[in-house]
């Protein structure tokens, strides 16, 4: 097992970058608050890659293939794992975030077991645990190696971090991608990691609603942007670029294809921006298949990361041609396999000829700029 040190929070830096700068206090004062917690929660993951689980009780496995969820209560306070309010088994309590939580969370447990007959993040069994109520006005999520973490938005910009099932999916998905190929967290392994987690968002979202390829909206924390926010979300695996173009956030910034890539230093390497073009080639490769998309294009992207040959700092290319390889063992040489090829053509990443890449500019930053995590 590869584990890596990753601090994965959900809100892109360059969109919390971009409120700092809002002529609004509220706005600013929510993205100070967010960007100073995760940079201490980032600290914290560093502590725990060196010397071990900083939470031990919440790392063991257990046997038969059930969930076992335990959500917590920070009570507006940033220690973690917080108060113990709902256990495995446990009746709804007073709380609805953690009930909301728990819910989520034993629906990404199913998902994982029927579609892909694997027993939690580590295939062993992993307690699933989870914080709600996290910090004072906290504008994020993540996943920190060891829980995942949720605070209650503001209710303009975000709205409460444990409503939308992709969210949570989002966050357990960058677990899976610890406890089997570990990609490293920056520049393209960064991309393809948030990409993985997204697009396994979005099958857990599908596999919920009971969604086909056809009826799903595609869309990263559809309800998650609040009243304030011009856009229908923070990504779109259908249109990447697409999903806000708001005076307070900036525009998405997400490409779709190659011909688009970012180069720059920010952001990790820019993971939470270049992983839109990975992201169009599941939507694409679903599209192409139909049905409902865990059942072919997901058994793919699963196979891939799971294989064993995915390296830690993988490629585009090296990631699409697994891909292809994949597609080869689970179906042969048909329509599957040829699709699979297709799609990482059509974005740019496998086939012959030049790609231009955008260069992001230094600062000072302009409107359209992002900034380092």
């Amino acid at each position: 097992m590869r584990i890596s040190p990753v601090h994965c929070s959900f809100v892109p830096p360059h969109v919390l970058y971009r409120l700092l700068r809002a002529s609004d206090p509220g706005l600013a004062a929510l993205a100070r608050r967010t960007l100073e917690t995760d940079a201490v929660e980032r600290v914290r993951r560093e502590m725990s890659s060196r010397v071990g689980a900083v939470y031990p009780d919440l790392a063991a496995g257990v046997p038969g293939g059930h969930a076992q969820r335990t959500v917590y209560d920070a009570r507006h306070r940033t220690d973690l794992p917080g108060r113990k309010v709902r256990s495995e088994g446990d009746a709804p309590g007073r709380s609805p975030a953690a009930d909301r939580v728990y819910a989520c969370l034993g629906a990404v447990h199913d998902f994982l077991s029927t579609a892909f007959e694997r027993n939690s993040l580590d295939g062993q069994g992993l307690r699933l645990n989870a914080t709600v109520h996290y910090g004072e006005g906290y504008g994020n999520a993540f996943w920190n190696g060891e829980q995942l973490v949720f605070g209650d938005g503001d209710g303009d910009v975000f709205s409460d971090f444990t409503v939308p099932v992709d969210v949570v999916g989002h966050e357990l998905a960058h677990g899976l991608i610890q406890h089997t190929a570990g990609l490293a967290y920056s520049d393209q392994p960064g991309a393809l990691n948030e990409s993985i987690a997204d697009v396994f968002a979005s099958l857990i979202k599908q596999y919920t609603l009971g969604q086909t390829v056809a009826e799903a909206d595609w869309l990263i924390g559809a309800g998650l942007v609040g009243p304030r926010v011009t856009g229908v979300a923070l990504r779109s695996l259908k249109a990447p670029g697409t999903a806000y173009d708001d005076t307070a956030l900036g525009r998405d910034p997400q490409p779709a294809t190659m011909d688009d890539f970012v180069r720059t230093s920010r952001d990790n390497g820019g993971v939470h921006i270049n992983s839109g073009i990975p992201n169009h080639a599941f939507y694409l490769l679903a599209t192409e298949l139909g049905g409902h998309a865990w059942e072919k294009a997901g058994q793919i992207w699963y196979d891939a990361l799971t294989g064993g040959e995915l390296r830690r700092n993988a490629s585009f290319a090296e990631f699409a041609n697994l891909t292809v390889s994949a597609a080869e063992g689970r179906y042969g040489r048909g329509d599957e396999f040829d699709a699979t090829r297709k799609v990482w053509e059509q974005v740019g990443v496998l086939g012959s000829g030049p790609r231009t890449a955008h260069t992001l500019p230094g600062p000072p930053m302009d409107d359209d700029d992002w900034d380092d995590e």
